[in-house]
């Protein structure tokens, strides 16, 4: 019962420490219940006690899981089970994995494989195709953005390494006072934690008040129509949502505005807009009348396209089969999550989402699964297909030669896939997103302050455009500056200030995590050649 409690202690206290309602000082001792759990199992074995350990840190991820991203079940029911029982899972693998190392390691080293290897555990959810980063432990310090200033140089993982080291520390503590009983050294051990954990805080503080923003500004105009995505959205036709949305841009607009932006797939009737007579569209024409009132404005927004073969021998692994022409022969299908700008220009910049959420947008590992599962995929209404990607990202240029990067959505999770835009040559970043899916839940509050993330790490400014969710402008320290909230239908203006300074977290990227790899695979080697502790 003991250890049933200690395990449930550090689901809860993970849980308690999330975004956007939990405090995040309690990650750094959230481990310590369960490492302590693992330790008595290896130190006083018993019948099973590696497949009881295994049900004990299950529970403690799952409740982890289940409380910070049920919301999932508000779009899909199983996406949400799948997420949360999956990624526990993964979590305890991990642990069991430095349990075993634990039997041949010293508590030091143990701890230290035990770190490197949950920053791989990360760095893995941020690359591979069952991607899901939403939880990785650098992301806690989402709403607490003046302990963190310095991610400009590290990254979330950072703070991942951050929440790790302070809370072997304490654990040793724990370890000295079980052993010696000895109350003046668990003492002198915390005060050592909480200097590890006050130091980068004040650190931070220092970055923070002495960060001045160049005064370059861009005024933009956030679109934020608030249309429901199951029941109007693609029933709706373009040229209705684009009434919709000049009209509410009208009331805001400006001879000195410089970029309108409106939410991802905003232009999503049907299948979509053939992408190849895009120059030609309905949707373009209606754009660049608009345009024609105010002739420097740059228009930026989420739209769906598609592009049909014919030819077997022009399909890719993303291309989707979608039924027979008149005659009977197969016609397929690449569709594409975009974003478009347009300005006076004759030119179209275009680009396509690149980071899919999993199920919804790609199938993870098609040529393996499915054979097995068939065409399983998660309708959040509209089109439910495998979306086709671009290989590079792209910053669009607007009529003065101001740069934006046009993320879309769930990248904006993605620290090191960000800095691409950035390296682009991208000035301010722009997010377009529909978070309407999850309800008004924990979700689409998250999401919002992990761009505060990006903020921070590229010293970027951000215009967020949401569908429904919360569009918002966020500064280069990360501060949320104005927002319009989650179910309201309208506009948002002010400004964003330009930077063209590269910061090292995005010249480097996720550094962190690759270094992580050293003392991994090092230990591992170790392992082979030291036998296990009597």
């Amino acid at each position: 019962m003991k250890n049933l409690i200690l395990a449930l202690t550090t689901g809860l206290l993970l849980a308690l420490a999330w975004p956007t309602y939990g405090f995040p000082l309690l990650l750094f001792c959230c481990f310590v219940p369960l490492l302590w759990v693992t330790h008595k199992s290896i130190l006083k074995p018993v019948k099973k006690s590696g497949l009881k350990l295994f049900g004990l840190a299950y529970l403690a991820f799952f409740i982890f899981n289940i409380i910070t991203t049920w919301w999932l079940y508000n779009s899909t029911g199983f996406g949400m089970w799948f997420a949360v029982l999956a990624n526990s899972l993964l979590m305890t693998f991990v642990w069991m994995f430095y349990r075993r190392a634990s039997k041949r390691l010293s508590v030091n080293l143990s701890l230290v494989f035990l770190i490197s290897l949950w920053m791989l555990f990360e760095f893995m959810h941020l690359n591979w195709e069952f991607s899901w980063p939403w939880l990785n432990l650098g992301n806690g310090f989402a709403t607490y953005t003046g302990w963190i200033q310095w991610y400009e140089f590290t990254g979330t993982f950072g703070g991942t390494l951050w929440v790790w080291v302070v809370n072997a520390l304490i654990f040793k503590g724990v370890l000295a006072f079980a052993e010696t009983k000895n109350q003046r050294t668990l003492f002198i051990k915390l005060a050592f934690a909480a200097g590890v954990i006050l130091i980068p805080i004040g650190a931070s503080q220092l970055i923070y008040h002495n960060y001045t923003e160049t005064q370059d500004p861009v005024e933009v105009v956030l679109l934020q129509p608030n249309i429901d995505p199951y029941t109007e959205k693609y029933n709706t036709t373009n040229e209705r949502i684009a009434d919709l949305l000049f009209e509410e841009a009208s009331k805001s607009l400006t001879d000195s505005t410089d970029f309108l932006i409106a939410p991802e797939t905003v232009l999503a009737e049907g299948a979509g807009v053939d992408i190849r007579n895009f120059e030609y569209s309905a949707e373009k024409e209606k754009a660049k009348d608009f345009l024609n009132t105010y002739p420097d404005l740059n228009y930026l927004a989420g739209i769906q396209f598609y592009r049909l073969y014919t030819n077997e021998e022009d399909i890719i692994s993303t291309t989707n089969y979608v039924g027979k022409d008149r005659i009977g022969n197969p016609i397929w299908a690449d569709f594409f999550n975009s974003a478009f700008l347009l300005n006076q220009s004759d030119t179209s910049q275009i680009y396509h989402k690149s980071k899919l959420v999993v199920g919804v947008e790609n199938f993870p590992y098609q040529s393996i699964l499915k054979p097995l599962l068939g065409d399983v995929m998660i309708d959040l209404g509209g089109t439910v297909s495998m979306k086709t990607t671009q290989k590079n990202r792209v910053a669009f240029t607007g009529t003065d030669e101001t740069k934006v990067a046009p993320i879309i959505c769930y990248e904006s999770v993605y620290g090191d896939f960000v800095t691409d835009y950035v390296k682009a040559g991208a000035e301010f970043l722009a997010i377009i997103t529909n978070d309407a899916w999850w309800g008004d839940t924990q979700g689409h509050k998250q999401h919002l302050n992990y761009a505060r993330l990006r903020a921070i790490e590229n010293r970027r400014s951000i215009a967020r455009s949401a569908n429904t969710g919360i569009s918002a402008i966020i500064n280069q320290k990360g501060e949320i500056e104005k927002e319009l909230g989650y179910g309201l239908r309208g506009t948002l203006k002010g400004n964003v200030n330009k930077n063209k300074k590269l910061t090292f977290y995005s010249k480097h990227g996720d550094y962190l995590a690759k270094l992580a790899f050293v003392p991994a695979i090092g230990l591992l080697i170790f392992l082979f050649f030291r036998r296990k502790k009597p």
